[in-house]
Formats: structure tokens, sequence, C-alpha cells
């Protein structure tokens, strides 16, 4: 089980790689225990019922959803469609920035986000120079979103996702990247305290992994526009593509940001381009019900439910992709307005501020920020927001030492 999956307070897969054998050893904690796993072996997955792979579903609960994404995908076109070139290499640029940082975080792992940008433009050839990123993870889950993004056309291969994972598993000393999981345990999510673990899932053992990864990736190709299966429906196809794939579960490591690459991927083959939004965004404001769709989706294969949950899930990152174009449109209009009014110092805060994108700079800009961005004395920080206010750049909130300013588009 890879670390950060599923279901609350969730352990590392070389955490629980024992379980089964001799009890629980965290390399971490350098410790034995002996579970008390609360685990039915009668329980059966969906993988182990007889209509494993042959999914069914019914979409007439759906119809509305499907309508307002394709409508949703109509208008972000023509927001993108409205911006400047350099502009909405920008846009697309945040948007990949937020699917890698917040698919790392599903996960646990807290990541840099100037790292991930600047990987990510090494990888676009939009940094005149390649600059050095410090964390290996920072440039292999930027090399992943671009790969994804421009090879979104090219039919799925073992290949592909070992170079996938490859990528993915950058820095990882303990996890044998490019390669499904081949350890004799069972594959298990689990959560729970040490000691008193609960079991959610069990994925098919290591043995089956190959070849239920060959008959997915067929599935997977038959079922793209123009396949001999092609399942129309995109919103369909990335739902089930996620649900296959984290049930099999075939590496060691990894297999939820795996998950959402191949949802994104079939996204993209469904509209003909890159699709513009992050997935892993839309998930992690509801990671909870994330997790209980999951699980529910792998008791049964009548997948209705799944698929409900999904669209709507994509629903939202649609509109969270609608908002981060909506403000790259606003900035950009500011910018125009208040260019030649402001100051070099006036000028570096407000790039910094806007830096933190569509959610805003953290607590307000203040006196003493300013201070620092700007490099300069109190007095003339004082006057210089004063005179962001007085040109309508700047809001204040509250009074005194207190004073916040926020960005007035």
């Amino acid at each position: 089980m890879e670390a950060g999956d599923p279901y609350k307070n969730i352990l590392s897969w070389e955490e629980r790689t024992v379980v089964s054998r001799i009890g629980f050893y965290s390399a971490h904690r350098c410790c034995l225990h002996e579970p008390k796993l609360r685990y039915n072996r009668l329980m059966k997955y969906n993988w182990q019922q007889k209509d494993w792979t042959k999914f069914s579903y019914q979409l007439s609960e759906a119809q509305d959803l499907f309508f307002m994404l394709t409508e949703k995908n109509g208008r972000l076109d023509g927001l993108l469609a409205a911006l400047p070139d350099t502009l909405q290499m920008e846009t697309i640029i945040d948007l990949m920035v937020s699917e890698a940082m917040k698919s790392s975080e599903i996960e646990g792992e807290m990541l840099s986000r100037p790292d991930v940008m600047s990987s990510i433009k090494n990888n676009l050839g939009l940094n005149p120079e390649l600059k050095s990123i410090g964390d290996p993870r920072a440039e292999g889950i930027a090399e992943l979103m671009v790969s994804v993004r421009d090879d979104y056309a090219k039919p799925l291969s073992r290949k592909i996702l070992f170079e996938w994972h490859d990528m993915l598993m950058k820095g990882s000393l303990r996890v044998k990247s490019g390669a499904w999981r081949t350890h004799p345990e069972p594959m298990l999510i689990v959560s729970g305290s040490i000691g008193d673990e609960r079991v959610h899932f069990e994925a098919p053992t290591s043995k089956q992994v190959p070849s239920e990864m060959k008959r997915f990736i067929q599935w997977f190709n038959n079922t793209a526009p123009d396949g001999e299966d092609e399942i129309r429906m995109a919103p369909v196809r990335a739902a089930i593509a996620h649900l296959y794939f984290e049930s099999i579960h075939p590496f060691e490591d990894g297999n939820g940001r795996m998950g959402r690459a191949l949802s994104e991927k079939a996204l993209s083959q469904g509209i003909g381009r890159p699709v513009l939004l992050s997935l892993s965004q839309a998930i992690e404001m509801d990671r909870a019900g994330y997790y209980v769709a999951l699980k529910q989706a792998q008791r049964s294969n009548d997948i209705t439910d799944w698929i409900l949950w999904f669209s709507k899930m994509l629903l939202s990152a649609q509109e969270q992709a609608e908002s981060k174009v909506e403000f790259t449109l606003k900035k950009a209009k500011l910018f125009d307005r208040v260019h030649d009014l402001l100051n070099e110092r006036q000028l570096k805060v407000l790039r910094r501020m806007l830096k933190e994108g569509s959610d805003g700079f953290l607590g307000g800009m203040s006196a003493n920020k300013y201070m620092t961005i700007a490099k300069t004395s109190k007095a003339t920080a004082t006057r210089d927001l004063q005179g962001l206010v007085a040109q309508n750049v700047f809001s204040p909130v509250g009074g005194g030492r207190s004073t916040r300013y926020q960005i007035n588009f």
C-alpha cells in the first residue's frame, strides 16, 4: 500500500509488507507490533466477483451532470481563448502545478511550489536556462505532468506506465520503480493506529498483477475514441479507468497518483486536447468523500454511484479551473490599468501577492511584509501602501497596526 493512500491515518507500504506473516514492522518506528487487524477474508471485493471488469451502470441520473460538464468545458475554452498566448500558457502551467502539488499532497508529500513550477517550465522548454531543482520528487512529478499532457493521444502501454512510474518515484530509495509489485504479502488498504488496524480493501495478489494489467491496458485502448468498445462519455471512461486501476493497485507505491494521471489521459482523449483542470485539487476538497465512494465501489461491479460521485468531482474541478482562468484575466486587466501608475517597489509587491494565485496572499499584505518584500523602510512602505489604496489597487482591512491590505480587482 502506498504512502498516504486511503482512508485516514494511512501508513506506508513499507510499514505493511509483513503484516500477514510476522506482525507489523515499521522501519520508521523501529519496533515490532502484533496487529489486531479487523479483517474479513470472506468478504468478496470487486476483482473477486464473477462479473469483474464487466462494469454495469445506469446513467439516467447523470445526464444533467454531463450536460453541465460539456457546457463548462465550452465556457472554459472560450475564457482561455480570450487570453493572450503568454497568459494562456501561464494559466496552463498554474493548473499543472496545482495538479502536481495536490496529487502529491494527497499521498502525504509536501512539495515546494517554486520547485514544481521550475521543473514544469524546464520540461516544457520555457526556462531560458535549465534551473537546478533540489528536490527529485518535484522533478519527477513535473515530468509526469508534462508527459501526461504531451502524450495524451498515444495508446496506453506497459512501457508508458513504467516510464511514468520511474518519473514519479524519483528520489525514492525504498520502492522499486518502473515495475509491477512482486512482494508475496497481500496488498492491503489499511487505516487505524498501530496494533489496531482496519483493512478496507485487499488488491489482487502480485502474481495476478501482470495478467490483470495486460487486460486493463487492452480495455483502456479498446474504450478510447474510435476503439472497438468505445465509451463515448469521457467522464464515464475516466471514472472507470480510475476505479479499475486502483482496484488492481499494480505498483508498490504511487498508485493514487498514477490512477489520477490515467483519468486525466482518458478525459483528454475524450475531448481531443489536453484537459484543463486539476482532478487532485477537487479530490483534495472532498478527500473523505473520495475514500468512501472508492471503498463502496470496490465492493461491487455495479458502479453507478461511483460514476455519479466522480462526475460531480469533475464538475467541481472545472469550476475551480474556470476560477483560475478568470483570475488570470482579472490580473491582466489590473496590470493594464495600473502598470504606469505604480513605482517598481509597488509593482514588485503586487506581483508577489499575485503569485499566490486565486487563493490570495495568506493573511493579506501588511507594512512589515511590504518592508521585507520591497526591502525598504517603514516610512516608505507606509507611503507606498497609502498610494496603492489611493489608486484603488489595495483595499485596507482593519485598522492601526493590524491593518491588512487585499488586492482590489
